[in-house]
């Protein structure tokens, strides 16, 4: 599962030897504590997402819920202050728009 908040960005997996617990991962550093604020990340430098962390479902469902309750913005995309953080979700809002159309027609 890949999870865009307007200031992190997360890939959600499980986790291969630890039923119940997932594998959060992040290329850019504080994105998974931002996501996640009780997550304990680590790195691996040789891994495509070098910041991860090893949480319970609990973790992410009580995180999920927090950010849907924070949630005070009428546009998504002007509510992302970064600026590369915004030319990137740009990039694939664009992507999807183009492969699935404005009303979800498409490929």
């Amino acid at each position: 599962m890949w999870l865009f908040q307007n200031d992190s960005f997360i890939s959600v997996v499980a986790h291969r030897d630890k039923p119940g617990h997932l594998l959060v991962r992040s290329r850019v550093d504080g994105d998974i504590e931002r996501a996640i604020p009780t997550a304990e990340v680590y790195q691996d430098a040789s891994a495509d997402y070098r910041f991860r962390a090893v949480i319970t479902q609990q973790a992410l469902k009580d995180a999920l819920v927090a950010a849907v309750d924070e949630i005070d913005y009428e546009n998504f995309k002007g509510s992302v202050q970064d600026r590369r953080r915004h030319d990137a979700y740009m990039r694939v809002w664009s992507v999807m728009a183009r492969e699935y159309g404005a009303y979800g027609e498409g490929a």
